[in-house]
């Protein structure tokens, strides 16, 4: 007598995920490359008013002075003369990089004229943030 097998095939009832994973992979990688990080200063700092302010678009790194000097890049507060090796490092990643720095109203012009130093010899393009004094 012939015996009937009660278990089927495990081939049969598989599902190739291969596929699907491909897929993942690959929408995975479009949202990677298609965003644009925006590299907060780390600290709230109370930006001094100007007559002549405008709006910026682009995004950038944001570089900021805090009212006692200490200087905030990418969250976390650096030494001055670490701005440089640090946005010459991202330059390379970035070309197009370009620098806010947000300059507390109670910071001190050495401060200030200290890091804009460093961000010319780092060669990127850099703008003072205020607010609109109107």
């Amino acid at each position: 007598m012939r015996r009937i097998s009660l278990t089927r095939n495990q081939d049969d009832a598989a599902i190739d995920m291969t596929p699907m994973l491909d897929v993942v992979f690959i929408m995975l990688i479009f949202f990677i490359v298609s965003t644009s990080f925006v590299r907060e200063a780390g600290i709230e700092v109370n930006r001094p008013s100007a007559e002549t302010s405008t709006g910026q678009t682009q995004s950038a790194v944001m570089v900021a002075i805090s009212a006692d000097g200490e200087i905030w890049l990418d969250r976390k507060a650096t030494d001055v003369r670490m701005v440089r090796p640090i946005l010459e490092r991202l330059r390379t990643e970035q070309p197009g990089l370009s620098v806010v720095v947000q300059a507390d109203a109670q910071s001190t012009t050495g401060d200030l004229v200290q890091l804009i130093d460093q961000l010319r010899m780092a060669g990127v393009q850099y703008t003072v943030a205020t607010k609109n004094a109107n």
